[in-house]
């Protein structure tokens, strides 16, 4: 089963950091959850890991 996952920091409309997680199977429709962080140091704590979770489950970074 082809999955994959998507972890990005954007801004968010009320000057807020949003670290947004999406994953699912390829080809479907995907989950996201929406985190908002009131620093962008909070936020990269968050992306960093989340990212060694996934890469631990044998997930790959691509462009």
């Amino acid at each position: 089963m082809a999955r994959y996952c998507r972890l990005s920091i954007e801004a968010s409309l009320f000057g807020d950091v949003a670290f947004v997680r999406e994953w699912g199977r390829i080809g479907t429709t995907c989950r996201r959850i929406i985190e908002l962080h009131k620093s962008h140091c909070r936020t990269n704590l968050a992306f960093e890991a989340w990212l060694q979770r996934k890469q631990g489950r044998g997930y790959r970074i691509t462009d």
